[in-house]
């Protein structure tokens, strides 16, 4: 994705925005990392991978148009002439900063909002991207589930962007004349420099569990991660939920100005001051800065979509909304895509798909779905291959522990072997637990419908608003909400 509107500018200028000696005269039109995305004029920005050297592609970057590569020493030899070298030393440090420079600092033109944490990133962007458009913003969105520009809805492989990607998607809603921007902001993203040349006006902390251990090494390396968001490199401004010890630790140490946030705290620069179960909802009051009070009703279930909508709402006013209006508005708000999420086909009993897939989320889901079932709890759990394997065995017991009937089954296998991940899944399970082991997804969402009765819950974890299933390195379509559609049609 880019600006329609091309610009160039001149390998000098890039120079002296990069500090080192010209050495090439010529325009660019655009910069990318990656040589599927070269269009005939670009800066091709080699980077040293995991397994090759982006400068190996140099020939193929030429052949797309490229007219020089941006690399570092070890890159030279492999350019081979291809392509007019530009030599840095690290060629990551400075990517996405080109990019940005190159656009001339798109998110600086939006009031532009960073949200992290472990869980509910997604939520929170979907109900504050709402809370814009109820009150005639035209807001844009980037995030797991997409990248969103007013009614228009793109693609994206990443919850945040590669970096030359992710200043030019800013760019193009920059050209579209989006006033509000709202992104998820993830761990990788920070450590991996995704986000360099973006700021925003404020930045949201929701939450720190355990998830991604097989990348940081440690929940301290991920809170550090996390953590970098919250300086005056990325953001003028913070809010934090402080009810983990992660938040309230954060809130210790953050050098830029911040708002508390917390559901119970009273202390708290933002708290409920009382909270109403109201049919498939609450009925909430909530106090913030200033003596603000926000009164509305939410039609969202679980103590975590609490926490969602309260840094939603302190974002929105953060960001210029009317507080009176917000009230107003919070009873319009819906659910992001895959998080619980109804799916009806005529069945006696609820069906949900939720994306839970970290201990926490199984826990806070299940929790929800409990309070609106009146029979019995039903869910459908794997765990994605090639990512953090301790978190396993604690998303087994949060199912058990959550459901009546827990159905273990494939999430995203990946490379590794199916039955290696539901064998670490059940580690520590009694006998006497009420569990199915399918590694099917297919087959567990059927033995899950095949059991419920009228007044049980259905409810489907892991893959949320995803339309594939990786298996041996092959992605093949798949998506729970029209597999459980099959299967109630099945059995009905």
């Amino acid at each position: 994705m880019r600006p329609t509107k091309t610009t160039r500018k001149s390998l000098l200028e890039l120079a002296n925005f990069l500090g080192i000696p010209a050495a090439h005269e010529g325009t660019f039109s655009g910069a990318t990392s990656n040589t599927a995305y070269i269009e005939p004029g670009d800066l091709f920005i080699a980077l040293a991978g995991a397994k090759r050297h982006g400068a190996s592609m140099a020939r193929e970057a030429a052949a797309r148009g490229a007219v020089a590569v941006l690399t570092d020493q070890a890159g030279v030899k492999l350019v081979d002439g291809a392509l007019p070298v530009i030599l840095v030393t690290d060629p990551k440090e400075v990517s996405a900063d080109i990019a940005s420079w190159f656009y001339d600092r798109p998110f600086a033109s939006m009031a532009s909002v960073g949200i992290t944490g472990t869980n509910g990133k997604t939520t929170v962007a979907s109900l504050l991207f709402q809370l814009w458009q109820k009150q005639n913003r035209k807001p844009g969105m980037i995030g797991t589930t997409g990248i969103v520009i007013g009614d228009d809805q793109f693609p994206t492989k990443f919850t945040t962007p590669e970096g030359t990607e992710l200043q030019a998607i800013a760019a193009t809603m920059k050209e579209e004349s989006v006033t509000h921007c709202v992104m998820e902001v993830s761990s990788h993203a920070l450590v991996q420099r995704r986000m360099f040349g973006t700021h925003f006006v404020v930045s949201g902390f929701t939450n720190l569990s355990q998830d991604h251990l097989d990348f940081h090494g440690s929940m301290t390396a991920y809170f550090e991660a996390k953590s970098a968001l919250f300086t005056s490199e990325y953001t003028d401004y913070a809010i934090i939920n402080i009810d983990t010890d992660w938040g309230a630790q954060l809130a210790t140490q953050v050098h830029v100005p911040f708002e508390s946030l917390s559901r119970e705290n009273v202390k708290a620069d933002w708290h409920y001051s009382s909270i109403a179960r109201s049919g498939e909802g609450y009925d909430l009051a909530i106090r913030g800065v200033g003596g603000i009070l926000i009164e509305g009703h939410l039609s969202l279930l679980g103590l975590h979509n609490l926490d969602n909508a309260l840094m939603a709402v302190a974002l929105g006013v953060k960001t210029g909304l009317d507080p009176l209006a917000i009230g107003r508005d919070l009873s319009g708000l819906v659910g992001a895509p895959g998080r619980l999420e109804s799916v009806s086909a005529g069945q006696p009993f609820t069906a949900l798909v939720d994306f839970a897939h970290t201990p926490d989320a199984v826990e806070n889901v299940l929790r929800a779905v409990r309070e609106i079932t009146s029979g019995r709890v039903i869910a459908v759990l794997g765990c994605g291959g090639d990512r953090d394997a301790s978190k396993r065995p604690l998303m087994g017991a949060a199912l058990v522990a959550g459901s009546d009937l827990a159905i273990f089954t494939s999430d995203n296998p990946r490379s590794e072997d199916p039955a290696k991940i539901l064998t670490q899944m059940v580690a520590g399970r009694e006998s006497s637990d009420s569990l199915v082991i399918e590694s099917d997804r297919r087959g567990a969402i059927a033995v899950a419908v095949s059991e419920a009765q009228a007044g049980d819950t259905v409810v489907i974890l892991g893959k949320g608003h995803e339309t594939g299933q990786e298996v041996a390195g092959v992605k093949y379509p798949f998506d729970d909400r029209s597999e459980l559609v099959r299967a109630i049609k099945e059995f009905s």
